[in-house]
């Protein structure tokens, strides 16, 4: 059994213990992680997937009520969420899945539809956050919607246009208790204000607790000079660099994950998470809240050279490999 998300074949000892037949063809799909334990976990929808739901509802519902819709994830999958959706108007629930900390668990992302000649235009209304000043990607002012979730939202309110036989719509999402639950999330420390971000690599939420965290440190210590990435851009072109060797997505978990290799092993991955691991203290006197506005400064360079050394040299086991978005090698190599 293969999980078509992280492309992972599943050890036969796992399958065998899953006692469920709907738990295994759970995993089989995608939409469940199946852990060492037998256990499968649901993965959930991120804000970009449940924001895409609302805006091809919100569209679809032009013509008639909606209460279902289909949505191609960045991932590849075809996945149906739930919807309220009539007469422009759409409300789309995000499920989080098994993620048993997922703060915007459960947030209604709104959105509505108004017909144009003009193609589809996404715009960000109320409770979606908004970045305080320019980072590497962004300017100040624009909405906190990541390319891969915009990417889905405009295809599939793009299809949506088509279905429902009209030119183009002008689409307004928001988030009404997005601007409360903002101060629960990274955003305030990352410089987005008023609202939460529609996020998603790969659309959805990895059911991230003990079970799982067992099951990458076992996948680690059973691996012969294992990769493990920190996300799922990491991920992605690590497969490329490393096509024989086993790559893990360990997620925040890198110490864990380490600690579990019984050899030679590389972390790879973009700088933000990896370098606060390797170095906690790398932005103190930098006058930059994080690693990507760091990325920006001239010093960035020397101080990651400085952190990857100081690393290696206690950790001579543990290649580091740090990436940026398109997948170019900022320091270390494979």
């Amino acid at each position: 059994m293969r999980d078509p998300v992280t492309d992972f074949t599943y050890p036969e000892e796992w399958v065998r213990v899953c006692r469920s037949e709907d738990d295994r063809q759970l995993a089989a799909s995608g939409l469940g992680v199946l852990t060492s334990s037998g256990k499968v976990l649901r993965r959930g929808f991120t804000t970009g997937t449940t924001a895409a739901a609302a805006a091809k509802a919100a569209i679809l519902s032009l013509r008639s009520p909606v209460s279902s819709v289909e949505i191609c994830v960045p991932s590849g999958l075809i996945v149906t969420l739930p919807v309220r959706a009539q007469d422009g108007s759409a409300i789309c629930r995000k499920d989080a899945g098994d993620h048993p900390r997922d703060v915007t668990a459960g947030v209604e992302i709104h959105a509505r539809a108004v017909r144009s000649a003009g193609g589809i235009r996404i715009e960000a209304g109320a409770g979606i956050g908004r970045f305080a000043r320019d980072i590497q990607g962004h300017r100040r002012g624009e909405p906190a919607i990541s390319d891969p979730a915009m990417a889905c939202i405009l295809n599939e309110a793009k299809k949506a246009a088509l279905m429902a036989g009209i030119p183009g719509a002008v689409v307004t999402l928001s988030v009404p208790e997005g601007k409360t639950l903002a101060a629960r999330t990274l955003n305030p420390r990352v410089g987005v204000q008023g609202g939460i971000s529609i996020l998603g690599t790969t659309g959805l939420v990895e059911p991230w607790d003990d079970h799982l965290a067992e099951s990458v440190r076992e996948r680690v210590a059973a691996a012969d000079r294992p990769v493990i990435t920190s996300g799922r851009i990491g991920l992605r072109f690590a497969r490329m660099l490393y096509p024989d060797r086993e790559v893990i997505l360990a997620g925040g978990r890198i110490a864990e994950a380490l600690a579990a290799a019984r050899g030679e092993v590389t972390l790879f991955g973009l700088p933000g998470l990896i370098l606060r691991f390797l170095d906690p203290s790398i932005l103190e006197g930098t006058g930059c809240t994080t690693v990507a506005d760091l990325a920006q400064r001239p010093e960035f360079p020397r101080l990651a050279h400085e952190a990857v050394d100081r690393f290696q040299a206690s950790h001579p086991r543990v290649t580091i490999v740090i990436i940026d978005r398109q997948g170019r090698v900022l320091e270390g190599g494979p």
